[in-house]
């Protein structure tokens, strides 16, 4: 009795034995009644867990994208970790142990292990490029046998010419350095041209031609396998992260620069024009019909009467692959006319941005070529001395489109251009005029 009022006796407990324990946030709980050994270690553990996994998590938030995969890791093992480590049962034990160590391995090696999955990577790219290598070499091989007739083997020359290499000359003083390029790259054409004969006798000049594009081709697929195989080895030998990602985030750019080379090598084996091609073509069209002459080397031209004006029609001379020199070409021109001309249209294939549709039209000013520059410079040399006004229309196709086979809207393109071409004579030039339209681009497949 406690002020008259007969205190309660406290209810007998339940016996452990007879009722059915649940696990809440890791403890066993049976009605209130905790296990305080159990829960004591199990919350110890994950309050460290849990503290260690908050200062990785914020350590890691700013690194690179390549630690993506880590950070998913911590974040869902946790996850995980809460659904099996209930009860007495010994998977809980084994699970927090092995956490433990995973979470140790990855802090201490995450970076070595991305670099493994990088060097993968580019291991499975690097497989690919030497794959299509060796169909570059081999077709090269293939055409060179089927249309020169070689008395012997050609492989050693063909592998002799993969490795020529060009070197630029110094530009520490520039005054002069283009007469300087353009001389190291006549001596690379002729000496090119003088292999491609030793190597392939019975071929005439237009297979000629072709061949030299095969095996420029196969060249520069050769080329980009020893680049990517060079940084590949160099990052494996050094296990340094950087060098390894660097060549992997390029990668997707070089692969597809490759494939446009292995595309370009059955276009010029064949003779099949390329979309390159887009300026000659619509040269082709203008000049058919008349006749032409060689105005420079391996450039021909054709006097063409359109709208009243004198238009002098020049592209490569086809149809062997070749871009000839349009510069000296429009240089001969203005100086037979002795400075009289009254515009230059130039029509070349450009680059296209991703989003644009190939065998888009856009018109301009400039120089419409691309190359080293040297043709460039002759042509914006003479135009500058005479105040001659330069136009530009090109045809927007992508690094593929360019050297592989031409696409129909490519080719579909080239009335368009004829059209415009025709307004701006109209609009920018009066009757009697003489103009200048230059057809810019490899003429592979494209006659006169």
């Amino acid at each position: 009795m406690v002020a008259g009022h007969r205190a309660w006796d406290p209810p007998d407990l339940i016996p452990n034995s007879e009722v059915k324990p649940c696990s809440v946030s890791g403890a066993s709980v049976v009605f209130g009644h905790v296990k305080p050994g159990k829960l004591a270690i199990i919350y110890s553990t994950n309050q460290l867990i849990s503290f260690f996994l908050k200062i990785l998590l914020r350590n890691t938030q700013n690194l690179l994208p390549t630690m993506l995969p880590l950070r998913c890791v911590i974040i869902m093992i946790p996850q995980i970790a809460g659904l099996l480590s209930g009860g007495d049962n010994v998977l809980s034990w084994v699970f927090q142990f092995g956490y433990i160590i995973v979470f140790v391995v990855f802090m201490f090696y995450s970076q070595r292990i991305q670099m493994m999955v990088m060097i993968r990577d580019v291991e499975t790219h690097l497989r690919r490029l030497k794959l299509m290598k060796d169909q570059g070499r081999k077709l090269a091989l293939d055409t060179i046998k089927e249309v020169g007739k070689p008395e012997g083997d050609p492989s050693n020359r063909v592998d002799q010419f993969l490795e020529y290499i060009a070197i630029t000359p110094q530009s520490m003083d520039p005054a002069g350095i283009v007469w300087k390029l353009e001389h190291i790259l006549d001596v690379r054409d002729s000496r090119f041209k003088d292999e491609v004969k030793l190597m392939a006798p019975a071929a005439d000049e237009t297979q000629l031609n072709n061949l030299e594009n095969t095996l420029e081709a196969a060249m520069a697929l050769h080329m980009i396998y020893k680049v990517i195989r060079h940084f590949y080895l160099l990052g494996k030998k050094t296990m340094s992260l950087y060098v390894i990602m660097q060549i992997q985030m390029v990668l997707p750019l070089i692969m597809q620069q490759a494939d446009a080379y292995k595309q370009a090598l059955g276009a010029f084996a064949v003779g099949q024009p390329i979309g390159d091609g887009a300026g000659p073509l619509v040269a082709a069209k203008l000049m058919k019909g008349y006749t032409t002459r060689e105005v420079a080397r391996d450039v021909v031209v054709a006097t063409v009467p359109i709208e009243g004006r004198t238009a002098y029609v020049l592209k490569a001379k086809g149809p062997g692959g070749n871009v000839g020199k349009p510069g000296e070409g429009i240089s001969q021109i203005i100086k037979e006319q002795k400075g009289k001309i009254a515009t230059v249209i130039m029509i070349d294939a450009a680059l296209k941005l991703e989003g644009e549709k190939p065998g888009e039209i856009a018109e301009g000013v400039g120089a419409a070529i691309g190359g080293p520059g040297v043709e460039q410079f002759k042509i914006e040399e003479a135009i500058q001395e005479k105040k001659i006004p330069l136009n530009a229309i090109i045809v927007k196709q992508d690094l593929g489109d360019a050297v592989s086979p031409m696409r129909k809207e490519i080719f579909d393109a080239a009335d368009p251009v004829i059209e415009r071409i025709k307004r701006l004579i109209l609009e920018r030039t009066k009757e009697g005029d003489n103009i200048i339209i230059a057809g810019i681009g490899n003429t592979i497949g494209i006659g006169q």
